[in-house]
């Protein structure tokens, strides 16, 4: 029963920021689960971008975002962030969050095979 639902999309200029919010609904309590965030553009797979652990003490990301983008979580919110700043346009793409059950370790956290629920989708469009 966990849903997740993503908001905070939509169309800005590059260097640009965007902050993506990931609600939890329902009965699913986050912090009970390591999130990530993962992103699909047209033509492409989709691919890892940042996560999050379980505590927060742990984030990862993907080369291409390191240093732009941060990862958050708050669990009394029941919600996890995406800060995007310095937006280019090969940052256009649906954004997804992803929760995982059993995801302690780095590699099982860049996985998107690992995560058990995912979100619709946001989407992110940066113009040049």
């Amino acid at each position: 029963q966990v849903r997740l639902v993503e908001s905070g999309g939509g169309l800005v200029q590059a260097g640009g920021s965007l902050r993506l919010s990931c609600a939890a609904s329902g009965r699913t309590v986050i912090s009970n689960y390591a999130m990530g965030w993962f992103r699909q553009a047209p033509g492409k797979e989709r691919e890892f971008v940042a996560a999050i652990s379980w505590s927060g003490s742990n984030t990862y990301y993907v080369d291409s975002v390191k240093g732009r983008f941060t990862i958050s979580r708050d669990n009394a919110k029941n919600t996890v962030y995406l800060q995007m700043n310095s937006l280019e346009s090969e940052d256009t793409a649906v954004y997804h969050c992803a929760a995982c059950e059993y995801c302690s370790s780095r590699d099982y956290l860049t996985s998107l095979r690992r995560y058990n629920y995912w979100g619709q989708g946001t989407q992110v469009t940066v113009s040049s």
